[in-house]
C-alpha cells in the first residue's frame, strides 16, 4: 500500500501507504509522486493506473485489469524508449514521472555540454535529418545549429538550448 495526495483538474486523489510493509516504493521528489515500483507479475490498483497512463499515451490497448503481464511490460519498454529511459520494463520513479508529464526528465544541454545526453540529442537529430556531424557526445556549434533548426521547425524558441520543451519535442520524433 502507498500514500499520495494529488490535486488534478480540481479532483483530489488520495492513496494510502505503508512504508514499513517492506514494499518497494519509488519516490519522485520533483513531482512529489510516491508510487510503487512495478514489474511483470505486479498486480493491483497501481498497475491499473499504469495501464491507464499507457493507454493515455497510446502505448497500451489491452484490458485495464491490474495485471502486469508481458503486454504491459512491452508497452512500458516502448514508452521508456520514447522518453530516453533505460528500457527495462520496470516502472520506477523516473518512468512514473515521465508517464505523468508525458516528457523525458533530462538535464539542459547547450554549447559546451558533453556526455550521453548530448549523444541522444545528436542521434535523434541525425535520424531526423537535422544534424549531419559525428555523434560524439560534444555539444559544439554544429549541434547548436541543428538544435536551432529543429526548434524553428517545431515552433519552439530557437535558442539552441535543449531544455524541457525541446526534450519533449525530441521525444516525439522517431528514434
Amino acid at each position: 500500500m502507498y500514500t499520495e495526495e494529488r490535486t488534478t483538474n480540481n479532483e483530489t486523489l488520495a492513496l494510502a501507504a505503508d512504508s514499513t510493509s517492506g514494499s518497494n516504493l519509488a519516490f519522485s521528489e520533483a513531482s512529489r509522486l510516491i508510487k510503487p515500483t512495478l514489474r511483470r507479475g505486479s498486480t493491483g490498483q497501481a498497475v491499473k493506473e499504469l495501464q491507464q497512463l499507457l493507454f493515455h499515451w497510446q502505448y497500451y490497448f489491452g484490458l485495464i485489469d491490474g495485471i502486469f503481464g508481458v503486454y504491459v511490460e512491452n508497452a512500458v519498454k516502448d514508452y521508456q524508449h520514447r522518453v530516453f529511459l533505460l528500457e527495462d520494463g520496470v516502472v520506477g520513479s523516473l518512468t512514473w514521472q515521465a508517464l505523468y508529464s508525458g516528457a523525458p526528465d533530462k538535464p539542459i544541454q547547450m554549447i559546451g555540454s558533453s556526455g550521453n545526453d548530448v549523444k541522444i540529442v545528436q542521434n535523434v537529430l541525425k535520424l531526423n535529418g537535422y544534424y549531419f556531424g559525428a555523434v560524439d557526445g560534444f555539444f559544439g556549434p554544429m549541434t547548436k545549429v541543428a538544435v536551432i533548426q529543429f526548434q524553428t521547425n517545431k515552433g519552439l524558441p530557437a535558442d539552441g538550448i535543449v531544455g524541457k520543451r525541446t526534450w519533449h519535442a525530441l521525444s516525439n520524433l522517431p528514434h
